[in-house]
């Protein structure tokens, strides 16, 4: 298979994907939930065939028309600006007053100072994580293969934004967990790659690096796609059986773990050898 041959084309397929990400990111941004922009959340059980949108009327006698409503089975996340304790009582009174059988499960509530420093703190550990693989990878290989690994994780992180940008889907706390998760599963399997280049390249004192990579790729092709299908089995079984609590965090890890695979394959392989050629 003629992978760096056709690399022009894996690259083309890569900003087709990322450049409507980052035209969402720049108009729409991010969906950002209470941990990081501040709120309330509201957990509650109604034991009756209650609708979200009955709930959010309950809302609009407190002027919260904004506030978010999610429905899971018969508990319900509601989601509003940062609310007093007094007024999460009444909220609590009058969807009693209304509906039958309404438990109260648990309330949260995120300060906007709060929610900045989260994401402040996001950047820096996705920004210190980066760092410390460029270091490790240019101590244990060179720093050639550093960089190419560096930017094949930032390829990833750009794509998984970029669809949560343009689904509108709400990003937490959570999410920089699944993000940072994505970022050690794609490294992992890039490392993998490039721990067989480097043993081919002792191999071959002046080496073809086109047909070293391919080689090289194919000989770790089986490990990587049975690799990611083992997890993507598992987060499906999760995506459609955990819940809606879960739901975006395990569509975050699923969407990331299929990138990393293919940035492995298809792109960090590539970049090495630009580099590596421009050098």
């Amino acid at each position: 298979m003629q992978i760096i041959q056709k690399r022009k084309i894996f690259y083309i397929i890569s900003l087709l994907i990322i450049i409507p990400g980052l035209v969402s990111l720049l108009f729409q941004g991010l969906n950002q939930g209470i941990d990081f922009k501040g709120g309330s959340i509201l957990h509650v059980k109604i034991d009756n065939a209650v609708t979200s949108a009955q709930v959010r009327t309950v809302l609009t006698e407190f002027d919260l028309d904004r506030g978010e409503v999610q429905k899971s089975g018969d508990e319900f996340y509601i989601r509003t600006e940062v609310l007093s304790q007094e007024r999460s009582n009444e909220i609590m009174q009058a969807l009693g007053s209304k509906f039958d059988k309404v438990t109260f499960l648990s309330s949260d509530t995120v300060g906007a100072t709060i929610g900045s420093e989260l994401t402040r703190n996001a950047f820096l550990a996705l920004g210190l994580a980066a760092l410390l693989m460029l270091i490790y990878i240019t101590v244990r290989f060179e720093w050639t293969f550093g960089i190419a690994a560096v930017l094949a994780i930032l390829h990833n992180v750009l794509v998984v934004l970029g669809v949560f940008s343009i689904m509108q889907w709400e990003i937490n706390s959570a999410f920089v967990a699944a993000i940072l998760t994505v970022i050690g599963y794609s490294i992992n399997d890039t490392i993998v790659i490039f721990d067989r280049v480097r043993e081919n390249l002792k191999k071959n004192r002046r080496p073809d690096y086109q047909d070293l990579l391919n080689t090289s790729i194919m000989q770790t092709l089986n490990r990587s796609i049975n690799t990611v299908l083992t997890s993507a089995f598992t987060l499906l079984a999760l995506l459609l059986l955990g819940g809606a609590t879960i739901k975006f965090f395990v569509a975050a890890m699923l969407i990331g773990f299929a990138v990393g695979a293919y940035s492995s394959i298809f792109i960090a392989s590539p970049l090495w050898y630009e580099i590596k050629k421009a050098v």
